[in-house]
């Protein structure tokens, strides 16, 4: 039975919506433009860390390349680019089967950083950001971190419960 993997590709999909609809209106105006809540690449890192680190670069690639489309029109690619490559590499880190929640809070913050890090640098090389990255640190990754930690939070226990399913589903199937 192969039913988690459209699930998870359908719930990615969802939440990329809510994204776009949602978010902008719980968001406060001053938050809005040092605030960007990515709840497709929260549910990514947990696919890195409890599934496996190629799924997860597919998926990066994939919704990242369609936040550049809908979202971000100014470079297509650093989104796609710097979703994928930061799961591949958190995934290389973290891939523990039954991370406790520390380990997988600290995934969600190191990816976050990672992510921002590599969209910063990009910008960076095509001189589209003039400021340094101690002030896009301060006033951008570390509270879009703070929001993503609070997400990785609410979302860990059902996330983790269907990432462990789908686990054992592919072990199932190799196995077979």
């Amino acid at each position: 039975m192969r039913m988690r993997r459209p699930v998870l590709v359908l719930l990615l999909f969802l939440l990329f919506i809510v994204e776009g609809t949602v978010l902008p209106w719980l968001i406060p105006d001053a938050w809005a433009m040092r605030i960007v809540p990515d709840l497709v690449f929260i549910v990514i890192l947990f696919v890195t860390v409890y599934h496996h680190r190629h799924t997860a670069l597919i998926l990066g690639l994939s919704f990242g390349m369609l936040h550049d489309v809908v979202f971000y029109g100014r470079i297509l690619g650093a989104h796609s680019f710097a979703m994928g490559l930061s799961a591949y590499l958190i995934g290389l880190i973290f891939q523990i089967p039954r991370a406790p929640l520390p380990l997988m809070m600290t995934a969600v913050l190191l990816g976050s950083l990672l992510k921002d890090s590599i969209l910063f640098a990009i910008y960076n090389v095509f001189n589209l950001s003039q400021e340094p990255y101690n002030w896009a640190l301060l006033h951008h990754m570390l509270p879009t971190m703070l929001i993503h930690f609070a997400a990785g939070l609410l979302l860990y226990i059902p996330l983790r419960r269907q990432l462990e399913l789908l686990k054992k589903e592919t072990l199932d199937e190799e196995a077979a």
